[in-house]
């Protein structure tokens, strides 16, 4: 039997692909309970400190939640707002408390643009493609899109997605702001796994406090997140010394000279 997640480690990054090909990747029952159990052990292995998410071939990242299986299982609907990680594919990326670069290669539809935005950061290729067909289809997102999407490009830009169903390309995606860079199809994983290996050079223990405040501040009103802010770095920054600071300070004009 293939396995529906292909997990490769190499640098301190896991690399995890969805692997249905045939499928476009489509989120089955199947797959999204691997994926859960694949997350949950990334996120206690000591080994890895970042991981990189991508589906396998060019033509998908995902293509979102496995439609034969929905029109032919009685209550398989009840994925689009499930809660726990085994059925909802979201929450199995929340799992990870470590940086999670999305590698978009192809297309990311409906569920599938979910998962991609459950990603911290989000590298294209030139053949990537995002669309938001609930509408169409006649259900509503439950995995975090109709409130995520509109605070990352804009409400307006959101609803003009949504109300219609139409593809967003890669270059548009980049232009407002959706994914960070757009490479090549034959470079988007070196690019992604890069990014990653530069995430995965921090230590880890302040990566991971760092992504909970940026995300858990994110959540907030402004104010209340700026609260946040001074509660957490006050009590951590006490605890820093001063002869630690200027060690990273060399080693970061260090690294600066070799970028």
């Amino acid at each position: 039997m293939t396995d529906l997640i292909l997990v490769d480690i190499a640098e301190g990054v896991a690399t995890v692909t969805l692997n249905r090909p045939d499928a476009m990747n489509a989120l089955s029952k199947a797959l999204r309970a691997r994926l859960a159990e694949v997350m949950t052990a990334l996120d206690a292995d000591d080994a890895v400190r970042a991981v990189v998410l991508t589906g396998a071939g060019t033509r998908a990242f995902t293509a979102g939640l496995d439609l034969k299986e929905l029109g032919s299982t009685e209550g398989a609907l009840g994925a689009a707002n499930a809660e726990g990680a085994s059925e909802n594919p979201v929450k199995a990326i929340e799992i990870c408390r470590k940086p999670v670069v999305g590698a978009i290669n192809g297309v990311a539809i409906t569920g599938g643009f979910e998962v991609a935005l459950a990603c911290d950061v989000l590298i294209a290729s030139t053949n990537a493609r995002f669309a938001d067909t609930h509408a169409r289809v006649g259900v509503y997102p439950g995995w975090g899109l109709s409130q995520k999407l509109p605070r990352l490009i804009g409400i307006s830009r959101a609803k003009e997605l949504s109300f219609t169903g139409n593809f967003l390309d890669a270059a548009t995606a980049e232009r407002w702001g959706l994914v960070n860079r757009v490479v090549s199809i034959e470079e988007l994983l070196p690019t992604a796994q890069q990014l990653a290996r530069d995430m995965a050079s921090i230590d880890p223990t302040f990566l991971r406090n760092y992504k909970a405040l940026i995300d858990d501040g994110y959540a907030l009103p402004f104010g209340e997140g700026m609260a946040l802010e001074a509660q957490r770095s006050s009590a951590a920054n006490s605890a820093v010394r001063p002869e630690e600071v200027e060690a990273r300070r060399l080693a970061v004009q260090e690294r600066g000279r070799n970028q």
